[in-house]
């Protein structure tokens, strides 16, 4: 029997297929080692596969698609509703492959690597963002403890005249200064003694 459709459940190593032909009987449900699986793919003739849109999903999507297959990508809730029992992965690569024959699905587009390149930029940035926003807020409540309150925002000055000078953020340079001279003395020390 030809495959016509295929269930992949992406794993760290291990991914699992399950493929069923046009009249709907099940062709393989098997799991395969990720050095093996474009090999195996590559067997098949060209035929619908459906994945969930999680970690590495355009990846894959964007490697079976250069072999020559039709790749849809779905989120993951949308193929919940399609397990029918115990959360296993074969059981997973069904529901994938009943869930992306069905009509109303809805699916991701798969991504070139510039715009997974982008996106990583702005997470990225985000990130920075969200741990310099971190820092500062503990840098602001470490200082309220000595009594010098500092305003809401990176540019607020301190309200205290020692510190009426400096803003929030100059304190997070040299605080951040102050802790990579730290973490270099300790290298220095862990590595000569």
């Amino acid at each position: 029997m030809e495959v016509t459709t295929v269930g992949l459940d992406l794993g760290k190593d291990v991914f699992q297929v399950h493929g069923i032909a046009s009249d709907g009987t099940v062709v393989f449900n098997r799991s395969i080692r990720r050095r093996q699986l474009l090999k195996f793919f590559a067997a098949l003739p060209s035929c619908l596969i459906g994945i969930e849109a999680c970690g590495s999903a355009h990846h894959w999507a964007r490697e079976l698609i250069a072999i020559g297959h039709d790749v849809r990508l779905m989120p993951a809730v949308y193929v919940k509703p399609y397990v029918k029992r115990g959360k296993t992965d074969a059981v997973d690569a069904e529901a994938i492959c009943e869930a992306v024959t069905r009509p109303t699905m809805r699916f991701v587009a798969v991504k070139s690597k510039e715009q997974q390149a982008l996106l990583t930029m702005h997470r990225v940035r985000q990130l920075i963002v969200r741990q310099k926003t971190q820092m500062l807020n503990v840098i602001r409540g470490l200082l309220r403890e000595f009594g010098h309150v500092i305003g809401n925002g990176p540019w607020r000055r301190c309200a205290s005249s020692k510190l009426s000078r400096l803003t929030i953020a100059q304190t997070y340079r040299m605080w951040r200064r102050a802790c990579s001279r730290r973490f270099a003395t300790r290298l220095l020390l862990s590595m000569t003694g």
